[in-house]
Formats: C-alpha cells, sequence, structure tokens
C-alpha cells in the first residue's frame, strides 16, 4: 500500500531537458506522488512523455540548452556559460508559473539553478537531486582553476545578486544546503570527503520500466548468455564501433548478442548481420541487462549504475564528459575494461568479454558492488528524506 503522509505537500520538481537528468529521478516523484503529495514538475515540453507516467503535473518553461543537436562546446567554461544563459532565460518562466501557486519544497536538478533562486529570495526548502557527482573536498578548487572560470563565475555572481540571492557563485553551484545523489556511492569519486551532514547516497531509483517494454530470448537462443551493446541515447552514430562488436561477437558460441544503435546509425553501413545477434535502434536497457551475462556500454552513470544493480560486468568504450572518470572508477573497482573508440578493435573487444566473464574474481567483486548498491534505500528512502526536509507544518 501507498505510504500515507499527515501533511500533504506541494512539491516542485525542476528539471532540464535532458534524458540523462530526467530518468534518475522518476520513480522519486512517483513515490511522492503515491503518498498523497501534489507534485508538479517544471521542465521543457520536450521531456513530457518522460514525466507523464508519474503523476506529477507539467509546469512548463522552455529552454535553450542544445539536447536536440548536442552541439556542447568542448570549453569547460563555454559549457558552463550555456547553463547559466539557460537558467537565466528560464528563470523569469519558472517564476512566474509558481508566483501564486508556491511550493512547500522545491526539488531540482544539479543545472535548474531558477528553482534554487526561487527557494533562496522566497525562503522555501530545497533539496538538489543530482543525477551524477557531487562536490567532494576540494572539488571547488579543481573547477576555478579551468580557464576562463573564473570569468564565468563573475558572471554568475552578478545574476544571483540581481536576483537578490546571497550567495557567490562557487557557494550557489558547489555548496548545496542539501543533497540526494541519485547514484551508487561507489561511482562517487572522492566518495570519504563529501559531507554526509548534506549528501545522502539513495542509489538509482529503478521502477519497473513496463512503458518501455520487456525483452525475452529469441527462439534458438535458450540456453545462450546475452551480451548487450548499448552506447546510450546521446553519441551513438558509431558504425565502425558497431561493425567492430559484431566482428567480436558475431562468432562466439554460446552467446546471444543484442546490439542497440540509436537513431542516428545507418542501418545499411553495419554489414552483414550475424545469426546470433538482434539490430534495434532502442531497447528495453534494464529488462535486458536483469537477463544478460555481460554489458559494453558507454559509461554514462545512467549504464554504469544499471549494470552494477543488476551485477553484469561490463566493457567501458566512453564517448563525452564524466563517462570516462566512470570507465576509470568501474576498473578500478575490478568489474570493468576501459577500451576507448579508437582502440576497440573487434580482437580487443572479444580478448576483454572473455576475461571478464571467465573471472570470479569480477563475479565476486560484482555480487559485492550489487548488494551495497541496493542496500542504499533507491525511491522509498529518497522520498523518506525529503518528507523530513518539509517538516509537519
Amino acid at each position: 500500500m501507498p505510504r500515507r503522509t499527515r501533511r500533504p505537500a506541494h512539491i516542485a520538481m525542476a528539471g532540464i531537458p535532458a534524458v540523462s537528468h530526467v530518468m534518475p529521478s522518476l520513480e522519486v516523484i512517483r513515490e511522492l506522488v503515491s503518498r498523497g503529495h501534489r507534485v508538479t514538475y517544471a521542465n521543457d515540453p520536450r521531456v513530457d512523455g518522460l514525466v507523464a507516467g508519474t503523476g506529477a503535473e507539467p509546469v512548463h518553461y522552455t529552454s535553450t540548452l542544445p539536447v536536440d543537436d548536442h552541439s556542447w562546446p568542448e570549453d569547460p567554461a563555454a559549457a558552463l556559460d550555456v547553463f547559466l544563459d539557460d537558467a537565466i532565460a528560464a528563470l523569469p518562466q519558472v517564476r512566474r508559473a509558481y508566483r501564486d501557486d508556491r511550493p512547500d519544497l522545491f526539488l531540482y536538478d544539479i543545472a535548474a539553478y531558477p528553482a534554487r533562486v526561487l527557494a533562496e529570495t522566497w525562503g522555501i526548502p530545497a533539496v538538489q537531486l543530482s543525477p551524477t557527482y557531487v562536490a567532494w573536498k576540494g572539488h571547488e578548487e579543481e573547477v576555478g582553476a579551468l580557464p576562463g572560470v573564473g570569468a564565468h563565475y563573475a558572471r554568475f555572481g552578478a545574476w544571483l545578486a540581481g536576483q537578490g540571492v546571497r550567495l557567490g557563485a562557487e557557494e550557489f553551484t558547489g555548496r548545496p544546503r542539501r543533497v540526494l545523489a541519485l547514484i551508487p556511492r561507489a561511482m562517487q569519486p572522492f566518495a570519504g570527503t563529501v559531507d554526509p551532514r548534506v549528501v545522502d547516497f539513495v542509489g538509482p531509483c529503478f521502477g519497473d520500466r513496463a512503458e518501455q517494454g520487456e525483452w525475452h530470448s529469441p527462439a534458438g537462443a535458450e540456453g545462450k548468455r546475452t551480451l548487450l551493446v548499448s552506447m546510450g541515447t546521446s553519441f551513438t552514430d558509431l558504425p565502425g564501433f558497431y561493425r567492430e562488436c559484431l566482428r567480436a561477437f558475431g562468432s562466439l558460441p554460446g552467446w546471444h548478442v543484442v546490439l542497440q544503435v540509436g537513431g542516428a546509425t545507418d542501418l545499411g553501413a553495419l554489414g552483414p548481420i550475424p545469426d546470433n545477434t538482434e539490430v534495434h535502434r532502442w531497447v528495453p536497457q534494464l529488462a535486458i541487462l536483469k537477463r544478460a551475462s555481460a554489458f559494453v556500454t558507454h559509461a554514462g552513470m545512467g549504464g554504469a549504475a544499471e549494470g552494477l544493480y543488476c551485477g553484469v560486468p561490463m566493457i567501458a568504450v566512453p564517448q563525452f564528459g564524466d563517462q570516462f572518470v566512470n570507465a576509470e572508477t568501474l576498473r578500478d573497482h575490478g568489474v570493468a575494461r576501459r577500451i576507448d573508440t579508437d582502440e576497440a578493435s573487434a580482437e580487443r573487444l572479444r580478448a576483454a568479454l572473455e576475461e571478464l566473464t571467465s573471472s570470479p574474481e569480477v563475479a565476486a567483486r560484482l555480487a559485492g558492488l550489487r548488494a551495497g548498491l541496493r542496500g542504499e534505500g533507491g525511491a522509498e528512502r529518497a522520498a523518506d528524506l525529503i518528507e523530513a526536509e518539509i517538516g509537519e507544518g
């Protein structure tokens, strides 16, 4: 039965229209709605389809983030400016939506700066839901030392001051008052230096994902081990890499391969598809991983967490941003091998698969990480902690 609170509250979630930022919090939103809270969700209409099943009421603003064409700047300071520009454009829209419907608490994504601005200026409690790393001791100094970041912080600080926020940019972005980390603690760099008074690791919050469909081994694959190859949703135009995967795994006896190629790849560029391989634009990833014996992944935080949750050894082929650090972290835990795209030959991929899936040590490490992750509490613990921030009023 859904848990009911003594005082249903209005909880406002603010996000950005990036799938990797929306998906991690959806089960938390669903859990809060099931407990009787009214939850509104401020985001661009582009993600309405993702949010609809949670029961949250949509609140729309128009985002300027380049989430459709992925034209993110390579320069770190320029990338930070893109998020600041989006916040400057979004704040008046979000303020207007909530001016006469103020929530009891704001939840907000790490890049949804308008929610924290409103929380600070309206005196409303706020909890950050982080789909990736949280700040560790020394993190601010590392970011501040990057070329151009000083000018970014100066501009950011001027904007905050103009909104009546009495925090500097570094404190505003790097030191939230309260954080729930929606990632496994095992994936957090320097986890021992994260302030436990501020941050709780609740782990990934997975639901049944029924809306994504189920997966079953096709006829003829019974008794075979399943290998999933999936490079996420953003950087998937990799026909050469996929051809190497087909060469590496298409002839392996005892294996059935599921290859997800995304929306950008020309299927004709893959060449002949081996009999033991099925190719799809998109697949229900978690449903497959629950049955899989190995996973070739770009090492995005969502994919890495799903692999650990299912206890599956991984071949990490990072493409962008934090994926490189994630790949190193998985390797350091002894449950993955990192192979960069330009080094991902069929021979190296096959050797990594055989090494990972034949090792008792890898299996034991995965079992330990899986147990730790599943003990972090997930959506129910996250909702408990959020309700504690609201109080009884």
